[in-house]
């Protein structure tokens, strides 16, 4: 008896079990599944059937990069099929008591030696600096690279984006004249938005050459050269010597790394005058305990997607605010128009 044939009988069970139609196409011919298939996989290497019948979805992401399983059908049902295959809560995912505290200290070991400044610049890099056109085909118009704001349900993801923006800067209380850095700017949207819209002096800071070269482009050709200033540049390295009155990071204290943390919101502080304001906007983990997200997922965006990238519970991010001489003011959860944002990115990059 084959592998094959070991894993066959169990596999057509799971596939039974699906919340949509789904099939599997074995390297042998055999099909298996729904004959009206909505969903099928294409397994082209016998490790991508045993992450199937594992549920390790972020195994089968790798199979997918790596040409071991190809995915036919659409994004949507996709994302119905996902859950079904997982064995439990990712966000409390438990290996036993050894498995999980090797675990922990492998990644405390990990957590001290990949934030360097020299890591860090190279792996944001590795994420942006690939094509600004591939961003383009799935953002909105000006680029924004984290969660819309949808004030009503039937804006459309450009309409949100700028809801967006505006609800950064009400949120600081902008005004005209004062000093605004932008930690992680991006592609430039908040920065050019705040300088635009509320007249302050806006400077944005970037590890990516590509963000940092194509918002020079837009400061030029907007004619803001003496209001926006981007930089190239650590933001352990912005001078301290005259301090701002408002602060945005939006989607970058995700890269900062836990240990750092305390020392990130420190530095965040120094760099704000007395009675200043700072809008700190990240995605957080969703248990308090876990350090990545289960079902392999974790190791797949630290991998391919985001490397480096670390995501705590928000309680461990008031935490490091309160340690870096910061007070929380106002809090605010914006799950549900994450979702929604991504449902467009993805709808425009299947499009």
């Amino acid at each position: 008896m084959t592998l094959w044939s070991l894993l066959r009988s169990p596999a057509e069970q799971q596939i039974a079990g699906m919340p949509v139609p789904c099939a599997v196409a074995l390297p042998d011919g055999h099909r298996i599944g729904a004959r009206e298939a909505r969903l099928s996989f294409e397994i082209r290497d016998m490790r991508a059937l045993l992450h199937l019948r594992q549920g390790a979805i972020g195994r089968l992401a790798e199979d997918y990069v790596e040409g071991r399983l190809e995915i036919e059908g659409d994004m949507h049902d996709l994302m119905a099929a996902a859950p079904a295959l997982l064995r439990g809560d990712p966000t409390h995912e438990s290996h036993g008591w050894l498995v999980d505290r090797v675990s922990r200290t492998r990644r405390a070991v990990w957590e001290r030696t990949h934030h360097s400044r020299a890591k860090d610049a190279a792996q944001i890099q590795h994420h942006y600096d690939i094509s600004d056109d591939f961003y383009a085909l799935w953002l909105d118009p000006l680029r924004v690279y984290s969660c819309a704001y949808f004030s009503s349900p039937d804006m459309s993801l450009a309409d949100a984006q700028k809801a967006k923006l505006d609800h950064i800067c009400k949120k600081l209380m902008l005004r005209s004249g004062e000093r605004f850095l932008d930690v992680g700017a991006g592609w430039g949207a908040l920065l050019l938005w705040a300088a635009e819209h509320y007249g302050v002096a806006a400077t944005g800071i970037t590890l990516s050459k590509n963000q940092h070269a194509y918002v020079n482009r837009l400061i030029e050709e907007k004619g803001l050269q003496g209001r926006v200033t981007m930089l190239l540049q650590d933001y352990r390295d912005v001078d301290e010597s005259a301090p701002f009155d408002k602060i945005a990071s939006v989607g970058m204290c995700e890269h900062v790394g836990r240990p750092n943390l305390p020392l990130y919101f420190a530095k965040m502080r120094r760099l704000l005058r007395p009675g200043g304001l700072m809008m700190n906007h990240s995605i957080t983990a969703g248990g308090v305990e876990n350090g990545e997200v289960g079902g392999g997922m974790g190791d797949f965006i630290d991998r391919y997607i985001f490397p480096g990238g670390q995501l705590v519970h928000v309680s461990v991010i008031m935490d490091a605010m309160t340690r870096g001489n910061l007070e929380a003011v106002d809090a605010e959860c914006l799950r549900p128009h994450y979702a929604r944002t991504l449902w467009h990115w993805a709808d425009a990059l299947d499009a």
